[in-house]
């Protein structure tokens, strides 16, 4: 299997700290999983890990990829042959609300009886001037509650934030979030990813250009997380710091807020004045089980 996504920058270490100490193959494995379900909007659709064709592929691709490698043929890494059994399917949409994946995703998801089911929601409505949480955190359980039961393992996150004003701002709601999240997997057996405290994807490196999203080492570096998360080998530190950044001018970061105010911020004022959405009419990427054809491989 080969990647077509765009190379992360070259300041960007590529898979591993200099300290990082791969675990031992003596190592237990994890129980088998043969099928996979990712649930969610934009974050776990794959914006910003941009492929050739406009499409995106991002962590939940790579973590099927994974997951899917054949120990035989090189297996649990990203470019193991896959194995023909193993079916994948991924139901999120950008810019989709809680409730919209309550209604769009979540029954479609439970129905599927997976071995693995990852649930990644909630984000987008407390990231917005005005947002009930209580009613946020009232329809995600409503999701666990239809998930868990269904699924052989459900993962759930406390997701990443870019280091600025606007996670300084939503701050306090993300963790009131993050805490509730925390409960549920408590009280379902789910299996919580924190991310928001995983020091290097608060580097704004790892993000892309509308400051929004991850970019390709970004999402790699989740993939990661929850791979070990998951009791599967590490391949490398997903925690770890990126180099000092070098000396950036001060006409370079003006003109990179004037493209980033232009080319993102208008637009996504814009869509909220009309109440429109970026995922508006858009279908899942991947809507059914289905295996991982080597055309189709992250």
């Amino acid at each position: 299997m080969t990647s077509n996504a765009q190379d992360p920058p070259r300041d960007l270490p590529q898979h591993s700290g200099t300290d990082f100490v791969p675990a031992p193959e003596s190592a237990p494995h994890p129980p088998a999983v043969r099928s996979f379900v990712a649930v969610g909007d934009s974050f776990t659709e794959g914006m910003s890990d941009l492929l050739p064709d406009g499409g995106y592929r991002g962590w939940a691709d790579l973590l099927a990829a994974r997951l899917a490698a054949r120990p035989d043929a090189g297996g649990d890494g990203e470019n193991g042959e896959p194995d023909p059994e193993f079916r994948y399917a991924n139901l999120a949409v950008r810019g989709k609300l809680i409730g919209q994946i309550a209604a769009e995703q979540v029954d479609a998801a439970a129905a599927m009886n997976a071995d693995l089911v990852t649930l990644v929601g909630g984000l987008n409505d407390v990231l917005r001037p005005r947002c009930d949480v209580a009613r946020v955190c009232a329809v995600l359980e409503e999701c666990v509650g239809k998930l868990a039961p269904s699924c052989g393992r459900l993962v759930l996150m406390r997701s990443p934030g870019r280091n600025g004003p606007v996670l300084e701002r939503y701050r306090s709601r993300m963790e009131q979030l993050f805490g509730f999240i925390d409960e549920l997997a408590e009280r379902h057996g789910a299996v919580v990813v924190d991310l928001y405290t995983g020091g290097a994807l608060a580097d704004p490196r790892l993000w892309a250009e509308d400051r929004l999203h991850l970019n390709a080492e970004g999402h790699r570096r989740v993939a990661e997380a929850v791979s070990q998360r998951l009791g599967r080998p590490a391949l490398s530190d997903w925690r770890a710091p990126l180099p000092p950044p070098g000396p950036e001018p001060w006409t370079a970061r003006r003109l990179a807020d004037l493209r980033f105010a232009r080319q993102h911020l208008v637009p996504w004022i814009g869509r909220r004045l009309t109440g429109r959405s970026s995922g508006d009419g858009r279908a899942p990427k991947r809507p059914e089980l289905t295996s991982l054809a080597c055309e189709d491989t992250p």
